[in-house]
């Protein structure tokens, strides 16, 4: 392959044997040898320190006895009724810092039980035996509209179906599945698992999906309220920060979470265009995967650059050292200031970036010590947010980036709950706390509905 003094951006760097091993499943399902001696390890603790890590309140040392005494179904089910994604945030949750980083088994040998793992692996048993786990309550003739088939949508949508409730869901996607389809490295999800996933998810029976409705173009929330009993906004965030400086513009320069998307739909992973010099900008958990699968592609020099240090990263410590032995660069303390363009103006060609360091209140300043990393592809990571579209502006948060929600994700907006990546909440933008909200949302509405039902009584 000819190299390319700048602009040197190409597909087929690897071929379909090498593609296919770098792709491959990191996490491999246990086998059943395997999660018996994992499960072992598990003290079963009285109070759990791992349950109350996890935002969805997951039964751990229950469903890890159940793995034990070899009963998969029960512990699937435990998994399940808590966290009807539970196949998906096994795989992607940041279990180091959630479940098994508060594992007692850290104080006593410095290695937890293996929480995220046995949690595939009867998830995984489960999905791949097809028997249901639940059944709907009778039908209770009430119609809930949900906007947007990520996580926190889908989370909410099912505990309303299995509630006896009908529910639609609108997404402006031709798929299903918000970030766990279009949003998360492709190493960590084979096989179509989103996919397969959602569609047993919809198999309780109650749900009807629909896409390419998007709200404001093809659907308004006024409609909604009209013609349904509630209405659940779970639209994520949409948009992407931009960086502000010189150059944004030229070929070559693209949003982090697009080269994502645009990988994990490609039906043939060669086809993909990845630069020889890479430079990601940013310091979370799309950087990392950006940074990552462009190595994976290929790319010669893959370069990720944070404005601070490790410690302000919402990468956790886990993803940098997988990113690092992958072969990424982790610059830190470095802001960006200008793109640099090739010789013709059109393609960018590297990013010249200033040194940073903190004043005494703690607020990143520029040191004047300026250096040039040189790029074919840069892809921006530093941050998403809400395309308020369709949304009513009196139910967005102060500074306008979410949607303000209470305890149990109402708006202030009569019938109208939010959650996920759009709305307010404690926390990091993780998978499992976007399944939270759903849940809880639909929580709160199904106690509206009984009041209402009490009252008309």
């Amino acid at each position: 392959m000819t190299i390319k003094k700048t602009g040197d951006i190409s597909a087929g760097r690897r071929d379909a044997a090498q593609l296919a091993c770098e792709f491959a499943d990191i996490a491999p399902l246990m086998n059943p040898a395997q999660a018996a001696i994992a499960a072992s390890r598990c003290h079963y603790c009285y109070d759990a320190p791992c349950v109350h890590a996890c935002p969805t309140q997951i039964d751990i040392p229950g469903f890890i006895r159940k793995i034990g005494n070899g009963n998969l179904k029960g512990a699937a089910r435990d998994i399940l009724s808590a966290n009807p994604l539970g196949g998906m945030c096994a795989r992607v949750c940041p279990t180091e810092i959630l479940c098994e980083g508060a594992c007692v088994r850290n104080h006593q040998d410095n290695e937890p039980v293996q929480i995220g793992a046995l949690q595939r692996h009867a998830t995984d048993w489960a999905m791949a035996k097809g028997e249901p786990l639940f059944a709907r309550a009778p039908d209770t003739g009430r119609r809930i509209a949900v906007v947007g088939a990520g996580p926190a949508g889908l989370a909410c949508a099912h505990r309303l179906a299995l509630s006896g409730h009908r529910v639609t869901i609108f997404d402006a996607h031709t798929k299903p599945g918000g970030l766990n389809e279009y949003g998360i490295a492709a190493y960590k999800t084979v096989d179509e698992f989103a996919q397969r996933e959602v569609q047993w998810l919809l198999s309780v029976g109650g749900i009807e999906w629909r896409a390419g409705a998007a709200l404001g173009r093809d659907i308004s929330l006024a409609d909604l309220r009209q013609q349904h009993d509630a209405v659940f906004l779970a639209v994520g965030l949409a948009g992407v920060k931009a960086l502000d400086i010189a150059g944004e513009s030229l070929a070559g320069v693209e949003d982090a979470i697009a080269f994502i998307g645009r990988l994990r739909q490609a039906s043939d992973k060669s086809t993909v265009p990845v630069g020889r010099r890479v430079v990601v900008i940013g310091g979370g958990n799309t950087a990392v995967d950006a940074a990552v699968q462009s190595r994976k592609l290929g790319a010669q020099t893959v370069t990720m650059v944070y404005r601070r240090g490790v410690e302000a990263m919402s990468a956790t410590w886990a993803e940098r050292e997988f990113a690092q032995k992958q072969g990424v660069t982790l610059m830190l303390h470095a802001r960006p200031l200008r793109l640099i363009a090739d010789d013709q103006g059109q393609h960018v060609a590297g990013v010249e970036f200033e040194r940073t360091g903190e004043d005494e209140t703690g607020r990143l300043v520029g040191t004047g010590e300026r250096f040039t990393v040189e790029a074919d592809m840069v892809l921006k990571a530093i941050g998403q947010t809400l395309v308020a579209d369709g949304i009513d502006r009196d139910i967005l948060a102060l500074d306008g980036g979410r949607i303000a929600v209470d305890d149990e994700r109402r708006t202030s907006l009569a019938q109208v709950w939010a959650g996920g990546d759009c709305a307010t909440h404690e926390g990091l933008d993780l998978t499992v706390q976007a399944v939270q909200d759903g849940k809880l949302a639909a929580e709160s509405m199904d106690r509206d509905f009984a009041r209402t039902a009490k009252h008309a009584a």
